[in-house]
């Protein structure tokens, strides 16, 4: 039975794990060795609780309640000794997370359940010095950002693991309020992020060539295919209009579509002059100095919104 939960790091997507598991009941060992971030943690949790607290997604007392599921170690070795599941959040470097699987070997009981939160690095890499017996024991646990609010949590279903163990991991995710969903191909990306970034793909090249400006674009996505998306799979929304004028419609649009092999050089210029966003108070939009947290906190907001409804599907 999976009870005691170690992550591997505490940045922006780690201590969000730990914040989820901690809320739902789960003493969590979260283990950070560079002290600025590992110090952060209890304000930052506290700062995401009680937005949620302020929209009604969470009661008043979750934040006291979760920070006391929540144990910091700046040591890995007490962090994970008794961990049923450990799932790390580490920088996306292929060798990091070997070393760490390999270490993660020595230091854990036989029975712990290893899961990384990579979406891009092949889990086979990941853990290919291994032994037989631990790779059974091994998975990707795909979450998204933030990691508190996105009920989506991709599990890696490759044939590695036995279906009672998956199922175990599968149960405890939904215990902890996630969405999830089984991946059946060892694929860059998985499912979530491919869509993202085929849809990313157009987007890009609709800002690089003219076709409307930011604001337009993003509010087309918003109010049209987004809106929809919210509620309804692509799917489902091919088979309520007909594949028939699916099929026609893609078959007089494919050729018209975008379909670069690398980044749009519009991004890749932004990046390179670091213009990157929230972070650096610009990007496709301005974020003025002082008004980082204000801007996040709305799209936090909106997000809150979107998880209360989602919970009537």
């Amino acid at each position: 039975m999976i009870r005691n939960i170690s992550v591997i790091g505490a940045g922006t997507m780690g201590h969000g794990i730990a914040e989820v598991f901690a809320m739902h009941g789960y003493p969590v060992s979260l283990y950070e060795a560079f002290d600025p971030v590992r110090n952060a943690v209890p304000d930052v949790i506290r700062s995401d609780i009680a937005l949620m607290v302020e929209e009604q997604a969470a009661d008043a007392d979750a934040v006291e309640r979760t920070l006391s599921n929540i144990t910091l170690y700046s040591e890995l070795e007490p962090a994970v000794k008794d961990a049923d599941f450990v799932i790390e959040a580490i920088p996306e470097k292929l060798e990091l997370k070997k070393d760490l699987f390999a270490r993660l070997d020595k230091l854990c009981p036989p029975h712990t359940v290893f899961a990384s939160n990579t979406s891009s690095l092949p889990l086979s890499q990941m853990i290919e010095d291994l032994s037989e017996a631990r790779k059974a024991r091994c998975m990707v646990s795909h979450w998204y950002n933030p990691a508190h609010l996105i009920p989506i949590a991709e599990l890696s279903c490759f044939g590695n693991m036995e279906d009672s163990v998956f199922q175990e991991v599968y149960d405890l995710h939904v215990k902890a309020g996630k969405q999830p969903i089984r991946v059946l191909k060892d694929i860059p990306g998985l499912i979530a992020n491919r869509m993202l970034h085929a849809m990313a793909r157009e987007v890009f090249h609709l800002m690089e060539i003219g076709a409307a400006s930011a604001q337009d674009i993003d509010k087309a996505l918003k109010f049209g295919p987004g809106f929809r998306a919210a509620t309804t799979g692509i799917l489902e929304t091919a088979d309520m209009g007909g594949l028939d004028v699916w099929c026609a419609c893609e078959d007089n649009l494919f050729a018209e579509l975008d379909n670069s092999a690398s980044a749009c050089g519009s991004l890749r210029l932004r990046a390179e002059r670091g213009d990157l966003g929230l972070k650096s108070g610009a990007g496709f939009f301005d974020y003025p100095a002082g008004k980082q947290e204000e801007v996040r906190n709305a799209f936090n907001h909106r997000l809150l919104t979107q998880l209360k409804a989602s919970k009537e599907y």
